[in-house]
């Protein structure tokens, strides 16, 4: 599933969240002070996380979870404190690095595998549980279903990710950023509509087994994002 298109947007987000963005990322998804714009970023990730969370188990005791695209690793780690094996996998080393120093310091060696690498590497082995949050919505519709249809194929019982839902803010965003040089902006989201996924996942080989399920939208000021939830028959 390498495409042209996937390999060349998985190498901007490194790039992106590997250094330009890096201290910014550490600091939204921390407790410490930042200003109102971001703020609302780290609201709106706080209450996608949990969302994501309420639709799996609360005991996940004997479990397999990948957090796909991890960051700094907070989910992974509510993950773990719920009983899971998690391997949590993020392209950026530095916040692998990050989320591995604040791991040790809520949670018991080995509770988490933490590397730096691809979410879609068939390597990784399979699981019972796969949660990619927002480390979809940079991709086109066509990478997405093609991440979605790998993962799901190595998934036992429930693939949960989120994307961009085509609002009509997101898609100004969209437009507006392709005005500017490529150095001087983060990678873009793509915005899709709710629909429009919906009835490419039915359709599509990503879904064979699978029932395409619930979907919520989160939107805190300037972070807007999906769920949706494919739940093994």
């Amino acid at each position: 599933m390498q495409t042209a298109t996937y390999t060349d947007r998985r190498a901007q987000l490194e790039e992106y969240f590997d250094r330009t963005a890096a201290t910014t990322w550490a600091r939204i998804t921390s407790d410490e002070p930042v200003g109102r714009i971001r703020a609302t970023v780290r609201e709106g990730r706080d209450r996608m996380r949990e969302t994501l969370l309420s639709y799996l188990p609360d005991d996940l005791s004997g479990q397999r979870v990948l957090d796909a695209g991890c960051g700094t690793g907070a989910f992974a780690v509510e993950a773990a404190q719920r009983g899971a094996d998690v391997v949590a996998v993020d392209v950026s080393p530095t916040l692998i690095t990050l989320a591995r120093q604040r791991t040790t310091l809520v949670l018991d060696e080995g509770r988490v595998d933490f590397r730096v690498g691809d979410m879609s590497d068939a390597s990784l082995g399979t699981f019972d549980w796969v949660v990619a949050m927002d480390s979809f919505i940079h991709y086109q519709a066509t990478d997405l279903l093609a991440l979605v249809s790998g993962l799901a194929v190595r998934t036992r019982r429930g693939l949960l990710f989120t994307f961009a839902p085509r609002t009509p803010l997101l898609s100004l965003m969209h437009t507006v950023g392709k005005v500017f040089p490529r150095g001087a902006r983060s990678p873009d989201i793509v915005p899709i509509g709710e629909e429009t996924l919906r009835r490419a996942l039915e359709h599509h080989e990503a879904a064979s087994g699978f029932t395409v399920g619930r979907s919520e939208r989160i939107q805190r000021g300037f972070y807007t994002s999906q769920t949706m939830e494919l739940a093994r028959r």
